[in-house]
């Protein structure tokens, strides 16, 4: 198995590899592939709000050390040329083999390769991959594709999944497990361009069930043939999210 692990929330005075020993102690340095979080600004974040950088350079040096790749999460759902080109120098500066970019918008996945061949891009689950005919389509475009959490409970989906050696799957969920319609990935997307606006979450609007942090049979996943996993940190009382 490899892992993607999460270093979102991690303090930029704590050096990465104690970040790691004291959040996944479980699993060794030899089966993490990668860490994304948050490193100098870009306006192409998703997924969470950008405060501050999680991974300091310092913490890359150990990364690269260990022989650990950078994720970057440039997930938002809107990405302009004039975007991209601000967004060169931070790509230009992690370019190498073993690095990898997290996507949403298809346009900046082509910018990426074309100009930043040494990425692996992978689509991120904001993308929303629900049939096997969009994992197809996606995999012409993506070197990988991270499918929703909840979908790991469908196993004749699994099994019908093309390519499950690119396919990443969570090991873990937190609230988006039971989301209903995950408004706050769009919302996040439009305060990462000028870090202001407004977050929203569904919570609110309709309840849903929030299970804590949910870990997933990996032995189950493996035996149906994948092996690539993105695990979660847990936030105070055993949330990743609201």
């Amino acid at each position: 198995m490899r892992f993607t692990i999460s270093a979102r929330g991690k303090p930029s005075e704590v050096p990465l590899l104690a970040f790691l020993a004291r959040n996944y102690a479980n699993v060794p340095i030899a089966e993490i592939d990668s860490v994304f979080g948050f490193v100098e600004h870009t306006p192409l974040y998703g997924g969470r709000m950008f405060s501050r950088p999680e991974l300091t350079p310092h913490d890359i040096g150990e990364m690269y050390y260990a022989g650990v790749g950078l994720r970057l999460p440039l997930t938002n759902h809107y990405a302009t040329e004039a975007e991209y080109e601000a967004t060169r120098p931070l790509l230009a500066k992690y370019h190498r083999d073993g690095n990898a970019a997290i996507v949403t918008n298809d346009n900046l996945a082509r910018w990426i390769r074309r100009d930043f061949p040494k990425y692996r891009i992978e689509a991120s689950v904001i993308k929303n991959l629900r049939t096997t005919d969009r994992v197809r389509a996606a995999l012409d475009l993506y070197d990988t594709v991270v499918l929703p959490m909840e979908l790991n409970e469908d196993e004749a989906f699994l099994r019908d999944v093309p390519n499950k050696d690119r396919v990443t799957l969570f090991a873990n969920a937190g609230c988006a497990l039971t989301c209903p319609s995950k408004i706050c990935y769009v919302a996040v997307s439009k305060y990462n361009k000028a870090l202001c606006g407004e977050f929203k979450c569904s919570q609110p609007l309709k309840e849903r069930d929030m299970l804590g942090m949910v870990d997933f049979d990996l032995q189950r996943l493996a035996a149906l043939g994948f092996s690539r996993f993105k695990l979660l940190r847990s936030r105070p009382g055993g949330m990743t999210g609201y």
